[in-house]
């Protein structure tokens, strides 16, 4: 039985997590569909290209109610368990509560390090699809990237095209340097490059002090001050180097680096970083508090009631952790403990309120 009984355990908890799992996407799905239709209605977008739009949302939507899942799916298992009196004749056998939580436990985190080390970098790609996406077809806005090779900006302007790329960047002013700015005709044919020690990002243009002009097939010449019109402006830029999941998991440490060594600075990415770390003990700590909520007023026919206090513990929690996140992103506590407190806290009351319930 003591071999049975987590088999079983788990195999009800993995259902329930999927299908809770599949039925907040599918209707996630539904309403981001529905969304994407408003802010295309006034434009030529094929159907399919909005449901793949809607698809390629899915992961990073997925990430943000993570918590939720685990919760409602302990509290779904634990309640059915209950119900069929399965869990009531287990305990009476002398099992412990911690006993029958063990699985759910091991299977959480199990769930957890797959997304991490799976899903995620997964979702990081099909994020950065759905904003190349949404650029093509909805914003038309400029695309930003960021790489060991140093910043690279795709810009359109009428007829033409710029790519622009430079080393380091430095802030008040937004300056760039140093600048190589490649022409492209709407065609994406080369027309040539200028050449610059700096720009700086003032009013909607990129202003070039002086440089050099090299026009396809045409000797270098020496410019004086000309300016490169951009729908770019600080915040968007740090907002583009700072967007949640467009970098997988594998990937943030590296890019961290390139970040800093550019001149942007990481902290908003390390936050992340350490979130990732850490979420998979966050979601065993959501399970635990399932346990303090569905446990006794399952067995009182009290489901309702649980489901309700559940919801609001999970989202008192949740919105802890995403305050105490923002702090650790505006340098207000060390990234590490912003990361772990909520986490901590969480799982350290729900664990002395079940031992409290429980075991007297």
């Amino acid at each position: 039985m003591m071999r049975t009984l987590p088999f079983y355990i788990s195999r009800h908890y993995l259902m329930a997590f999927l299908l809770i799992l599949s039925s907040l996407l599918g209707i996630v799905f539904i309403f981001d569909v529905i969304e994407l239709l408003r802010r295309t209605a006034v434009k030529d977008v094929d159907i399919g290209v909005i449901f793949l739009m809607g698809v390629l949302h899915l992961p990073d939507i997925g990430q943000k109610i993570l918590p939720f899942i685990a919760l409602f799916a302990a509290m779904l298992t634990l309640w059915r368990l209950t119900r069929s009196q399965e869990l009531i004749v287990v305990r009476a056998t002398g099992v412990s509560v911690w006993q029958f939580l063990t699985p759910m436990l091991v299977t959480t985190l199990a769930l957890g390090l797959f997304y991490l080390f799976t899903i995620n970098p997964l979702g990081a790609l099909m994020k950065r699809a759905y904003g190349e996406l949404e650029n093509k077809y909805i914003d038309n806005s400029a695309i930003l990237d960021l790489s060991s090779s140093g910043l690279w900006l795709r810009q359109k302007d009428g007829e033409r095209r710029f790519l622009l790329h430079a080393d380091t960047v430095s802030v008040n002013p937004f300056t760039i340097k140093p600048l190589i700015a490649f022409i492209y005709d709407k065609n994406d044919q080369y027309l040539g490059r200028i050449d610059a020690n700096s720009a700086v990002l003032q009013d909607k243009q990129w202003i070039i002090p002086e440089g050099w002009m090299n026009w396809k097939d045409k000797p270098a010449q020496k410019i004086g001050q000309t300016a490169i019109p951009t729908n770019l402006s600080l915040h968007k830029i740090q907002e583009s180097m700072a967007a949640p999941g467009s970098v997988s998991f594998w990937e943030l440490p590296h890019f961290i680096s390139a970040l800093e060594a550019t001149g942007f600075p990481g902290l908003t990415h390390r936050m992340m970083y350490h979130e990732l770390i850490v979420q998979p003990f966050f979601l065993c700590a959501m399970v635990v508090c399932a346990a303090c909520f569905s446990l006794g007023m399952a067995r009182r026919g009290t489901a309702f009631l649980s489901a309700l206090a559940g919801l609001f513990a999970g989202s008192f929690a949740f919105g802890s952790n995403d305050m105490v996140l923002t702090l650790g992103t505006n340098q207000a506590l060390p990234t590490w403990l912003a990361a772990t407190a909520v986490p901590l806290i969480t799982a350290s009351v729900a664990m002395a309120a079940l031992f409290h319930l429980e075991d007297g």
